[in-house]
């Protein structure tokens, strides 16, 4: 249990992004399974209340993504349970005050499930619902010890079926000299979560929203 500190960025050119982490020296935070898919459902009641509430519970499933197409991991699938509280109101360190902070700041509150199935009934008898799905794949960097202000930072590029976006997490002026390191500035910051970026591309385009998930394997 911690806090979570991170922002979003909109990445236009995912091959300019891969120069610029070269450059860096950032290292695959897990080499045994560098590119993990994610399957992410999250529950609320029927009434909408803890997303009103700006509260989040989710159940994510992690998989090692194939290196080739059709190809098995042999590395085990892990799921999590995930709850995080409203955007942080009170001023917190170097933060400062919420109306006026830059990165995204909230308590989260995490743990390993061994059957997420059985979690999944469980909410759903307490009248809970899994009411929005999303799957993005995820690769992980952190950056050597010679960027000692990266110290425990984490760079975790997330390609969505709306496109390729950084999260920067870890300390606020860690985020901030990373962000400038990739090309960014705080006027690019995305405090928004996948499924609010996701209605508004719908809105975009027209659609009607569903769940987020890639069309035919799309990603894989």
């Amino acid at each position: 249990m911690g806090y979570e500190i991170e922002i979003k960025l909109a990445i236009r050119n995912p091959k300019a992004l891969q120069r610029s982490l070269k450059r860096l020296g950032a290292k695959l935070a897990n080499p045994k399974a560098p590119r993990m898919n994610e399957m992410n459902l999250i529950f609320d009641t029927p009434d909408g209340g803890l997303a009103k509430h700006g509260q989040l519970l989710r159940i994510r499933t992690e998989a090692p993504a194939p290196a080739k197409k059709g190809a098995r991991s042999k590395s085990a699938a892990r799921t999590l349970l995930t709850f995080k509280s409203p955007p942080e109101e009170l001023a917190i360190g170097d933060l400062g005050p919420a109306a006026g902070r830059r990165h995204k700041v909230r308590e989260e509150i995490e743990t390993d499930l061994t059957d997420g199935a059985t979690m999944q009934r469980i909410f759903e008898g307490l009248g809970l619902r899994g009411w929005f799905r999303y799957e993005k794949f995820r690769t992980t960097y952190v950056l050597p010890r010679r960027h000692a202000w990266a110290k425990g930072l984490l760079i975790e590029v997330d390609e969505t079926p709306i496109g390729t976006f950084v999260e920067l997490e870890g300390q606020s002026t860690a985020i901030d000299r990373a962000a400038k390191e990739l090309g960014y500035s705080p006027k690019d910051y995305v405090l928004k979560n996948y499924l609010v970026l996701y209605v508004e591309e719908c809105k975009r385009q027209g659609i009607q929203p569903k769940d987020m998930l890639f069309v035919g394997g799309k990603g894989g």
